[in-house]
């Protein structure tokens, strides 16, 4: 089992939403952080069933069990109306509840109650370099992706084709969230080739035979569902012409892999330096979330086509991910235009396959991917 870096309040103090993607192992961490809370698990036909026809029986359940201060709802979306008893209870009666989830789409658009801002909001990303300590495997982690279950198992493929048609049958046929579940399939394979990229929505319209429209809302669905998420692009005073169009990263590369139907990723392709920026991206949202760093990620690019691959916080931190044993002064061309436009930059780092670190004449880290990590998780970088 692996030990999680997200720490999760001490029983009975704090109600909170847990988010996170399916099989990031929130269950596995809220049972071995609550191990004595009451669990009411949604997953199971018999209780949601009730729940549904009746959520104010959680009041009268509760009620008999004046001695339960800590109470677990596994995948709250489905039963929202649970939430309104869940404020009453937080309010009335002291309980607090952990509120997990995987996916907000319904909690967020149908007018849940969410607390009045009295739950905190934490989310469970897949298992980080740091999580896994000295067994860490960059090229496991690339193919495999990172969902314990998967990135453990010889046979990741099998895994990752029954994870995606879960996906399609619990989070998207199930919830409604689509008309025409087929075309939708058929956008998760188009979705899967812009990962890391800029989204062209009219091409994929075409490819699937759809409105852009539709196209976007399809995105917004997988941002809801807590399978991918965009990267905004950094635009503040810009002294030359720059790309404004975020970028679409989705949140396991082995989900990717399995979608774009890239194979077995071998170190110096192509699709292994479009995993390698996944997985750096994976870190650096990993470390935000559990750090509480609150830090703003972006990335920029000129229009000539330069780019840097991350800024953090304002231009205090600019980061290039270079899935390559040897870097160049060609990798180096982001980061030395960049400073130009804003010279107020602390930090310039290319996370890549060197095997040792070190610095170029012009304060330029280059970091291989064990240092970057431990540099991440001591917050040296922020």
């Amino acid at each position: 089992m692996f030990k999680r870096t997200l720490q999760l309040p001490a029983s009975g103090t704090k109600t909170f939403f847990l988010w996170g993607p399916r099989q990031t192992g929130k269950t596995t961490l809220l049972l071995a952080t609550y191990p004595d809370a009451l669990w009411i698990d949604l997953l199971k036909a018999d209780v949601f069933r009730r729940y549904l026809q009746n959520p104010e029986l959680l009041r009268s359940e509760l009620a008999a069990r004046d001695s339960i201060r800590q109470v677990v709802v596994d995948e709250v979306q489905k039963v929202p109306q649970l939430l309104d008893e869940v404020h009453w209870l937080h309010e009335r009666r002291g309980v607090r509840f952990a509120l997990c989830g995987s996916s907000a789409r319904k909690v967020k658009r149908g007018q849940a109650n969410l607390l009045g801002g009295r739950a905190v909001r934490y989310e469970l990303h897949g298992l980080t370099a740091r999580e896994i300590g000295q067994e860490f495997d960059l090229k496991r982690m690339l193919n495999h992706g990172y969902l314990p279950m998967i990135y453990q198992s010889d046979e990741a493929q099998p895994l990752l084709n029954g994870y995606v048609a879960d996906y399609l049958k619990e989070e998207v046929a199930a919830e409604g969230l689509v008309r025409n579940l087929p075309v939708y399939s058929e956008f998760l394979n188009m979705a899967a080739l812009s990962d890391t990229e800029l989204v062209n929505f009219s091409t994929i319209a075409r490819d699937c035979g759809v409105s852009s429209h539709t196209i976007k809302g399809y995105f917004q669905i997988l941002e809801d569902t807590l399978l991918g998420r965009w990267l905004p692009a950094y635009t503040k005073r810009p002294k030359r012409r720059v790309i404004a169009a975020p970028k679409f990263y989705f949140g396991d590369v082995g989900v990717v892999n399995h979608l774009a139907r890239r194979g077995d990723l071998q170190p110096g392709s192509e699709l292994y330096g479009k995993a390698f920026e996944n997985w750096v991206f994976h870190e650096l949202s990993a470390h935000n979330a559990y750090s509480n760093t609150f830090a703003k990620l972006s990335y920029w690019r000129l229009a000539s086509g330069i780019e840097v691959d991350f800024i953090v916080n304002d231009m205090r931190l600019a980061i290039e991910a270079k899935a390559t044993a040897k870097v160049t002064a060609d990798h180096l061309k982001g980061l030395r235009a960049v400073v130009q436009d804003h010279p107020r930059i602390t930090q310039r780092i290319v996370v890549c396959l060197e095997p040792n670190s070190r610095r170029t004449d012009d304060d330029i880290w280059i970091l291989p991917p064990t240092e970057f990590c431990e540099r991440l998780s001591t917050g040296d970088l922020f």
